[in-house]
């Protein structure tokens, strides 16, 4: 299905790029969008506060509510394709004018009719209407939300804004804390005997201690591991922001460099043999490769405007 409306990344980054100047026609060249598109989306979903993504994702909602019955075949189709390539439904609710709710209970129709859908659902419990939200992860108090983080942090422009997560080895024992300066592509990564929240907290405080004055503000996701973030913003001087549950696009740098790092680290692989100096020597490495985004300079040379590398 050649799918045209605009996704919640999408209105994202023309908030971004519109903060930072770029024409109509510009962000419609990076979107890779029609300059009609983009106009019809800042005329219809611009509110009395200028732009705002979440209020233009929201209004556009409102404006195709669609229900179970009045899904056309072909959303359905592609809905179905998704779902058998194990897509969330709030995955397919982001890539098509369908709810999540929607799919759930087509989902559950088709298991009633003897069909197979419901075996791609990542929980296969029956599902019970929510009255409320509620994380089962469980709460981080005075988390501040990615909504509240300055517009300058989108667009890029400057070095001090770093993102974070872990990554997880064999049978989740021990991980690896990586942060990602969003401009650079710095990278800085340390191995934790266990994914605490004290132990994260003190990696990344010791990670990020020597680059302070060059640390404005942290993006994490919403794992119970970044509990003591008011720690590490009160010992870096730097304000902490949380993305929204299950939008990992929200720390695209983070989840790229992600990637990167099971190169050297796979799925499965049991960390309880990896040493810091091998975490220091993958760190290097990718703090000396050249990127394409930054005009094949290094993460090392932006960040240091020297080329300096991170030493072992």
């Amino acid at each position: 299905m050649n799918y045209t409306h605009l996704t919640r990344e999408e209105r994202y980054q023309i908030y971004a790029l519109k903060k930072a100047g770029h024409t109509q026609i510009e962000i419609a060249i990076v979107l890779k969008r029609s300059p009609s598109t983009i106009s019809r989306e800042l005329a219809r979903n611009t509110g009395g506060c200028g732009y705002r993504p979440k209020q233009a994702h929201r209004l556009a909602g409102e404006r195709r509510v669609v229900n179970a019955r009045t899904i056309d075949a072909a959303t359905w189709r592609f809905a179905q394709a998704r779902l058998r390539e194990d897509w969330s439904p709030d995955q397919i609710s982001n890539h098509a004018a369908i709810s999540h709710e929607t799919v759930y209970q087509r989902v559950y129709a088709d298991k009633k009719a003897g069909g197979s859908l419901w075996r791609h659902l990542r929980c296969q419990k029956q599902r019970r209407k929510r009255y409320g939200t509620h994380d089962r992860r469980g709460s981080i108090p005075n988390r501040q939300s990615i909504e509240a983080r300055p517009a300058i942090v989108d667009a890029c422009s400057r070095i001090g804004d770093w993102e974070a997560d872990t990554v997880i080895g064999k049978n989740h024992k021990q991980a690896i804390v990586s942060l990602v300066e969003r401009k650079s592509g710095l990278t800085l990564i340390r191995k934790v005997e266990r994914r605490t929240a004290d132990a994260v907290s003190c990696a990344m405080t010791q990670l990020l201690k020597p680059y302070r004055r060059r640390v404005h503000t942290i993006t994490s996701d919403n794992g119970k591991e970044f509990a003591q973030h008011e720690q590490v913003a009160r010992k870096l001087k730097a304000d902490f922001y949380f993305a929204h549950p299950y939008s990992s696009w929200e720390r695209g740098s983070n989840e790229n460099t992600n990637g990167l790092i099971r190169q050297y680290f796979p799925k499965g692989m049991d960390f309880t043999a990896i040493t810091q100096q091998e975490i220091n020597h993958v760190m290097k490495r990718l703090n000396n490769r050249p990127r394409k985004r930054l005009g094949y300079l290094t993460p090392a040379q932006v960040f240091f405007k020297s080329g300096v590398a991170l030493q072992d």
